[in-house]
Order: structure tokens, then C-alpha cells, then sequence
């Protein structure tokens, strides 16, 4: 059974209340190591925060506030709700980022709610959890922006495009993917093989994008290890080596020594 870590999972969201429990337990029993709590909102970091106290070493948090927030984003306030977070031990700034598919806030919101909080990761000496989608120039502009500060951080999600990828590759960050690598309409796998082992993760994104052949269902971190045998697939590697490098990876990210190798 190969090992891993799920490097973005929305354990705090609802959709989990009736059987938290249950689902880290069957997400250990297929080789879950630890996972990566998402607080994409300051509610669901404190719930985060919350659930990460629960399960020491186990279950880590971060804070941030999404894109789709970014409109009742107030920088005085937010920032400091963030900091507070971090002082309880988030171990990344997000996610945060930017959506130019939806536009649930106006895209002039998003880039200040996320700059800000590469201010806030800047001053924590945290990395950064980032969602993108439709933003490539605008999120290649504040990958560099970042990187003039000394922040890394990990694209979320990852499926492209590729000068996104070497955007993020070349100033430090990483990527990760999730079951939308399973999908049938998924035809890149040249982009799965593009970053350096050294330099990807695996996630659930759970409840969302549930892998093959569970699509449709509420997502579960067990399911990860679906994605992992994706990904060792086009890699042409064993999924077992490839679980304890992105393992060795999520630990050198988040500075989550008690999980490493």
C-alpha cells in the first residue's frame, strides 16, 4: 500500500460533520500519512484549527481567504484575523488566489486580497496556498511578486497550462494534482511528468472532484491514493516510491518534519 499525504483537503466544510471521524480513519487505512487542512475562509480556519488540535501530527491547518471571497475582503481586519491564526499554528497563507472563471468578486479585489496576503506570508515565513483559474498572466505577475519577497507556495489543483507551470517551477513553488487526472477528459499527461518529482503534491480537494471512478460522489482523502496511482502511472514509477517522495515533498513545504521519511 503506498503512503501519502493529502496536501489540500476541506475537512472543516460541512459536508463532513456527520462522519469526520470515519473519513480520516478510512483515509489512514488507505495510506493517508497526514493531511493539509484547507481554511479558505477565516470561519473555516478556525473550524480547521479546531480539527488540526484534535489529531496533533496528523492533521495540519492553514488560514487564508479565497478568491471568490475577495470582494468583503478588509485588509486591516482580515490580515490581522490571518495573524492570529498563524499564532495558533497555520502552517500556510490560503487558499487564496485568483478566479477569473466565476468572478465572484470583482478581479481588482482579488489581486489586492491576494497580495495582501503575500505580505502575510511574507511576514510569517509561511508558504502560500494558491487556487487559480483563468488568471494565468495575472497569476504569474504575483508568483513574482512573491518570489521578490521570498515566498514559495503551491499551485493547488494544477491542470495547466504548462507556462503557468514553469512560471511556478522556476520561482521555487510546486504543484499539486487531484482527481481530475483521472478523468476521462483528462489528455495531458506530458504535464504530469513536466515538474520535477521533488516538486509535486497530490490532494483531494475533498468533498470536490472526487476521482474515477467515485465521480458524482462526496469526495474523501481516502480516494487520494486513486490519484497517487494516476500520477506514478504517467510518471513510470511505482506508486509506493512516488507516495514517500511526495510525502518527503509536503513536509519540506509546510516545515512538517514529523511526517518526513
Amino acid at each position: 500500500m503506498a503512503s501519502f499525504v493529502d496536501s489540500h483537503v476541506h475537512l472543516a466544510d460541512a459536508a463532513f460533520d456527520a462522519d469526520r471521524d470515519e473519513v480520516i480513519e478510512r483515509a489512514r487505512l488507505t495510506g493517508a500519512r497526514a493531511f493539509v487542512c484547507i481554511g479558505e475562509s477565516i470561519g473555516a480556519a478556525e473550524r480547521a484549527a479546531a480539527i488540526a488540535a484534535g489529531r496533533p501530527g496528523i492533521v495540519f491547518f492553514t488560514a487564508g481567504i479565497h478568491p471568490h471571497d475577495a470582494a468583503s475582503f478588509d485588509a486591516s481586519r482580515d490580515s490581522a484575523l490571518i495573524r492570529q491564526l498563524v499564532a495558533s499554528g497555520a502552517v500556510a497563507i490560503g487558499e487564496c488566489g485568483l478566479d477569473y472563471h466565476y468572478d465572484h468578486s470583482p478581479r481588482e479585489r482579488q489581486r489586492a486580497a491576494f497580495e495582501l496576503q503575500i505580505d502575510v506570508a511574507a511576514e510569517a515565513g509561511l508558504p502560500l496556498v494558491v487556487h487559480t483559474r483563468e488568471a494565468v498572466p495575472d497569476t504569474q505577475a504575483l508568483i513574482r511578486v512573491a518570489a521578490h519577497k521570498g515566498v514559495r507556495g503551491v499551485l493547488h489543483c494544477f491542470t495547466g497550462p504548462r507556462e503557468l507551470a514553469e512560471s511556478a517551477l522556476d520561482a521555487g513553488w510546486y504543484l499539486s494534482f487531484s482527481g481530475v487526472i483521472t478523468f476521462k477528459k483528462w489528455m495531458d499527461d506530458a504535464l504530469l511528468r513536466f515538474a520535477p518529482a521533488e516538486r509535486v503534491l497530490v490532494e483531494s480537494d475533498a468533498p470536490y472532484l472526487a476521482p474515477v471512478p467515485h465521480r458524482g460522489k462526496r469526495n474523501e482523502p481516502a480516494w487520494v491514493s486513486l490519484t497517487l496511482a494516476r500520477l506514478a502511472s504517467a510518471r513510470g514509477l511505482a506508486a509506493e516510491a512516488l507516495g514517500e517522495i511526495v510525502i518527503d515533498n509536503t513536509a519540506r513545504l509546510f516545515g512538517l518534519s514529523s511526517i518526513s521519511s
